[in-house]
This record gives structure tokens, sequence and C-alpha cells, in this order.
């Protein structure tokens, strides 16, 4: 028994620690010269924190952070809209469905969880050229929201089975149809799933590189916090004084964000899997 334990503890630590480094050296190598960055990459700055990388970072002509921070915050807040909309009463009809057809459809969905939103990529921009939305925002905007359908139905469905079938007859003896009972009684108890549903999507959204810049492109003026950095410092790649603190700005809401609310996370994951 104490042998297991000791080994789970010294797992958990192993992995703390490869997952730690990473961070470590993004964040001392932010407030560092270029000199100490080649010399010293896992040491401290020798001449102490220094923040005038990050101002610099800030400041900088060939990528406006407030400007991409706006932009990205934009299309996280639109596919989370959309998806919610859109997968919220699918995943209502899914659950209360009785017919083979729903369990069906509800696999087809789930089988996205094991396609990497990467291969997808040329078919989708074959099919957006076609219909005339490549290098648009709404183009943009479809194939995010895609990209998070089967997580928020998978969510969605294990929690909406928790809620009793009994609030549904209530309600339709109150008069209100389908759609009023989701977004009247169903939605507001999903509180839970929701969350983690838009933890999550907003996560996707912002640290997503491959996507914007293939759909969106260059040409179009639009710059994701990640295809924005990779712009500025793609023809200064050498210049580290500007390759970390611009991926510092880039990573740390998505950290902070992660690390406030990693409860909920928890939380709506384990939720549906509680009978009540």
């Amino acid at each position: 028994m104490i042998l297991r334990r000791t080994v789970r503890w010294a797992l958990m630590v192993l992995i703390g620690l490869v997952m730690a480094v990473p961070v470590y050296l993004l964040v001392t190598n932010a407030f560092k010269s270029q000199h100490d960055i080649t010399t010293e990459p896992f040491g401290w700055p020798s001449g102490g924190f220094s923040l005038q990388y990050l101002e610099r970072a800030l400041t900088s002509p060939d990528f406006n952070v407030v400007g991409a921070y706006l932009t990205t915050a934009l299309f996280v807040v639109a596919v989370n809209i959309i998806s919610l909309a859109v997968v919220g009463p699918a995943s209502y009809a899914i659950a209360r469905g009785t017919r083979r057809y729903h369990r069906i459809v509800m696999l087809v969905l789930l089988a996205g969880l094991f396609i990497p939103g990467q291969t997808l990529v040329i078919p989708v921009i074959y099919v957006l050229k076609l219909i005339g939305l490549i290098g648009t925002i709404p183009g943009f905007l479809m194939f995010e929201t895609t990209l998070t359908i089967p997580t928020t139905t998978f969510l969605f469905v294990a929690f909406v089975q928790t809620v009793p079938r009994e609030l549904d007859e209530a309600a339709k003896i109150d008069g209100a149809g389908r759609y009023g009972t989701f977004w009247r009684i169903i939605f507001p108890l999903m509180r839970p799933a929701v969350a983690t549903a838009v933890i999550l999507n907003s996560i996707g959204v912002w640290s997503d590189f491959v996507n914007p810049q293939f759909i969106l492109g260059p040409t179009s003026g639009y710059y994701t916090v990640t295809t924005g950095i990779y712009a500025a410092i793609s023809k200064l790649s050498t210049d580290y004084t500007l390759v970390y603190p611009n991926m510092l700005l880039a990573a740390a809401p998505v950290i902070v964000f992660y690390v406030f609310l990693q409860k909920r996370i928890i939380g709506g994951l384990t939720s549906g899997a509680i009978k009540g």
C-alpha cells in the first residue's frame, strides 16, 4: 500500500515537472535579455526581471496585441453563442429521444471526438471556397463552431439525462412547448455543463492557430492572438526578446483562465455522471 502510494506520488511529481518546465521557460525568458536567454535559458535573469521587453511587445508596430485580443475575444463569444444555440436544443432532443436514430445521431456526433480538427482543414478550405466563404469571418465561425459540437453534445446530453422527465411533463401541462421547456426549465439547470463547455470552447478558440491561419488567411486583415504573433515574429524569429514576451502575452489569459476555473471544468465533467 505504501509502495503504491509512493509510486503514485512520484508519477504525479514527474508529470507536474514535465508540464511546469515549458511554463517556467516561457515566463522567465520573457523578462530576460537576448544574452541571458541564449546562454542561460533555464537560469534567472542576471540583471533582474525587466518589464522593458513586455512593454516593447505591447507597443510593437509589427503586432497590435490589444487589437488581436479584442478580435480573438469576439470570436470566442460568437462561437460560444452559436454553439449553445445549436447544440443545446439538439442535445435535449437526443437525451429525451427514445428511438434508435437518436442513439445513431449521438454516436455520429461523438465520432467527431476522435477526428483531429487539423485533418479537416484541407477539405473545409475546398468547401468554403466553393460556397464563397473562404477568408471570411462567417466561414471561420462556422468551422470553429463545428469543432465544438462533439464535446458540447457529450456534456449536454449526459447532463440532461440526469434531469427528471417529470419536469418536462409539468411544463407541458402548463402549456410550454419543447423549445420553451428547454430554454426556460432545463437550460437554467445546466449551468455546470454550460460553464464547462464554454471554458473548453473558449480555450480551444483562443489557442487555435491552424484554422485562423488557413481559413482567414493573412489577406483578410483579421489576426487572432496566435496568427498575429506568428506574423510579427516570423521575420525576427531569432530575436528571443520579442518571441518570448509575445508568446507569454498569448498564453497568459489561457493559463489564468484555466487555473481559476479548473474546478468548474471538473464539476461539469462529473455532473453528468451522477444520477439525481
